[in-house]
């Protein structure tokens, strides 16, 4: 490494010069710019309302002027003043590059962070517009200084309104056709076995104003409705008698037993179908009992033709112990 040396009173003073030097050129470069920006709205009038005279100041001095201004595009317009860092070893976090004047206008700094970049590439592009109007002292008034801005605040406003509200839409219809069924035998076939028959409509069908009766007592409120009626029409219940009952299988044997087993009085619809109707009695020593009237009067009728038909003739029963023959 090299050695740390003192310096010279003549390099010391050489230095000291310089810099006071830069000291003075910077403090002209600021009269300069006061001066300018003091007749800016004589110069440039409407690039002056945009950013105001101190920033119009800085960036046509930078340009070169008003007519090396109007001559330069938008792009360029937006890097006037960007400063070049070298930060090594630093961070690089704070760092905004490619910015300028522009981008530290009032105008542009007025915005939240996420919109100013754009908002600089906008302004950049107004103001070249206008420098190009003042470059042929053209609206010396300011008129189109103030429409560019307006123009400008109306972007600004429509940046930051809030989303629309998003609004729930039903669906639309769908497109699609009714589809083609399948026709055919098994079709039809499946069509008949589904089918609500015309025995199951009467069932479903009740009349107003009728108290139904119960046809189990297990289920209470089912009812036949119109099967089975007088005046129901064409679809009667099943007649079942001796005759019939050989050509029909047991399980419809067992479903017609079963409905026509009714407790608590006789129902008119089973009493053709079924000798199981009963009744209700009152005996002395069960109290209330259930009794078959038809099954006692069916007892009635074998007793009186076994002993007073008149087949009937005398039985000879011989006794073990005694062998005497007794006649009864």
């Amino acid at each position: 490494m090299p050695r740390r040396q003192q310096l010279t009173e003549e390099e010391l003073e050489r230095i000291e010069e310089a810099c006071d030097m830069a000291l003075e050129l910077n403090q002209s470069k600021h009269r300069i710019y006061e001066y300018v920006e003091s007749r800016m709205s004589f110069i440039a009038p409407n690039l002056s309302i945009i950013v105001g005279a101190s920033t119009a100041a800085k960036v046509m001095g930078i340009a070169g002027g008003l007519t090396n201004l109007s001559k330069m595009p938008a792009c360029n317009i937006m890097l006037l003043g960007a400063q070049r860092r070298t930060l090594s070893g630093f961070s690089s976090t704070s760092v905004l590059p490619h910015t300028g004047y522009i981008y530290h206008s009032d105008i542009v700094q007025s915005l939240p962070p996420d919109l100013r970049r754009k908002a600089a590439r906008l302004v950049a592009a107004k103001c070249t517009l206008a420098a190009r109007v003042d470059s042929f002292h053209e609206s010396q008034e300011g008129k189109v200084g103030y429409e560019l801005k307006e123009e400008i605040e109306r972007k600004f406003d429509k940046w930051q309104e809030p989303p629309p509200v998003k609004q729930v839409k039903p669906l639309p219809a769908p497109l699609d056709g009714q589809r083609k069924k399948r026709g055919g035998r098994r079709y039809r076939k499946m069509k008949e076995r589904l089918g609500l028959t015309e025995i199951r409509k009467q069932a479903n069908r009740m009349s107003f104003g009728e108290i139904e009766e119960d046809a189990y007592q297990e289920d209470l409120g089912f009812s036949l409705g119109h099967l089975g009626k007088s005046g129901s029409g064409r679809v009667r219940q099943t007649q079942v008698n001796e005759a019939t009952k050989a050509r029909i299988s047991k399980t419809l044997q067992r479903t017609l037993q079963k409905q026509s087993m009714v407790y608590g009085g006789k129902s008119t619809i089973r009493d053709r179908s079924s000798g199981t109707a009963s009744s209700v009695a009152f005996t002395p020593l069960q109290g209330l009992e259930i009794v078959n009237p038809q099954a006692a009067e069916k007892k009635v009728a074998e007793a009186n033709q076994k002993y007073f038909s008149s087949m009937a003739e005398f039985v000879k029963v011989k006794s073990e112990k005694s062998g005497i023959l007794s006649s009864t």
